[in-house]
């Protein structure tokens, strides 16, 4: 892990800490790649997250793409921006299971204002559970 990729992870770390949603989907960050701008991280589903079927809410997982594929973006710029969410395609591939969930995240095209990014989450095993694309808006942080 080279400096940047480094200070990138502390700054996600301490994002995290910040966002409640973070905190309740048991998100952690893994791994930022420079190289391709890839963000990994891992999701915590109790079983409180599970539809009648016994399978985690497809709800819950777009949110935890949409958290991944943010973060691709956030942690290759300067600190201080969000990337808020304009758009999200969501394809359930296979059923998710309470537990650990892992999550890729990467942009496809960054603009000044728009990024295009996709996302994927595996279980632990590494199958496919569900894959996203979104579109985000980059934008400064409002301080308070």
């Amino acid at each position: 892990m080279n400096a940047r990729e480094a200070e990138a992870i502390e700054r996600w770390r301490r994002l995290l800490g910040e966002l409640p949603v973070a905190q309740l989907l048991g998100a952690k960050a893994i791994a930022w790649h420079e190289d391709g701008e890839r963000a990994e991280m891992e999701f915590a589903a109790p079983a409180s997250f599970c539809n009648l079927m016994g399978n985690v809410q497809g709800g819950l997982l777009t949110a935890m793409l949409d958290m991944v594929m943010a973060f691709s973006v956030i942690c290759a710029m300067e600190p201080g921006h969000v990337v808020p969410s304009l758009e999200i395609h969501t394809s359930y591939i296979a059923p998710a299971k309470q537990g650990r969930i892992l999550a890729f995240g990467r942009p496809v095209r960054r603009g000044r204002s728009i990024a295009f990014m996709e996302g994927r989450l595996t279980d632990p095993e590494g199958r496919l559970l569900a894959t996203g694309t979104a579109t985000g808006q980059i934008r400064l942080r409002e301080t308070k």
